[in-house]
């Protein structure tokens, strides 16, 4: 009988994250991440067999492999499949994408938005196609910035641009709950590639255009 697919490979061609939680009493998702699962929830002093918890390890394992489905994803697929020829000389900027990743060192939820401006090269790629850039990069496991970092890269790389940029604002829970328990803190790191690197009036255009 065939493999069902794997919660990332059907998300994977979607934005947007399905229902998680059991589509039967007998379902089992993947038995090995549930069963880690089930193992911490002992560790940490709870019962996983009582009524709110029973499915918890199912629904753990479809939320991380939808987390994480950025690995099973191509940036290059992305762009180069939405890439149009256009006399346009003129930046173009996409900000305020939501973005949701996971810290690698504690594996705690980082959020915010991401502000990504490019100088055409006789050529555009579709608006919705930057964000899914960032998506690709920002379902992994992760640190901000190397994430802004991947997302200009990526797009340098393939969409052939004068140059590219990307500011990334975020909150990390890992400072929030844990740690320093700074709740108001942010984090803003930034990539430029190109035009955007070598010539300051063109970072300062994109950075009054972000700044609204």
């Amino acid at each position: 009988m065939m493999e069902k697919p794997k919660l990332s490979n059907i998300l994977a061609r979607s934005h947007y994250a399905a229902s998680f939680e059991a589509e039967s009493e007998e379902e089992v998702y993947d038995a090995p991440k549930e069963a880690l699962v089930r193992s911490m929830l002992i560790e940490i002093g709870e019962d996983p067999d009582r009524e709110g918890l029973r499915r918890t390890p199912l629904r753990v394992a479809k939320a991380m492999d939808f987390l994480t489905s950025g690995y099973d994803l191509s940036a290059e697929e992305i762009i180069k499949g939405a890439v149009f020829e256009e006399n346009v000389k003129e930046m173009v900027v996409v900000r305020d994408i939501e973005f949701y990743s996971m810290c690698e060192h504690h594996m705690l939820p980082f959020f915010g938005h991401a502000h990504v401006g490019y100088l055409p090269n006789g050529k555009v790629v579709g608006l919705s196609k930057v964000a899914r850039v960032v998506d690709v990069f920002a379902r992994r496991l992760q640190v901000q910035e190397r994430l802004t970092n991947q997302v200009a890269d990526a797009l340098m790389d393939h969409l052939g641009a004068h140059g590219v940029a990307v500011v990334m604002e975020a909150s990390h829970t890992c400072m929030m709950m844990r740690g320093v328990q700074k709740q108001r803190s942010s984090t803003v790191t930034s990539a430029m590639r190109g035009t955007f690197e070598e010539d300051p009036r063109t970072r300062a255009e994109f950075m009054s255009f972000i700044r609204g």
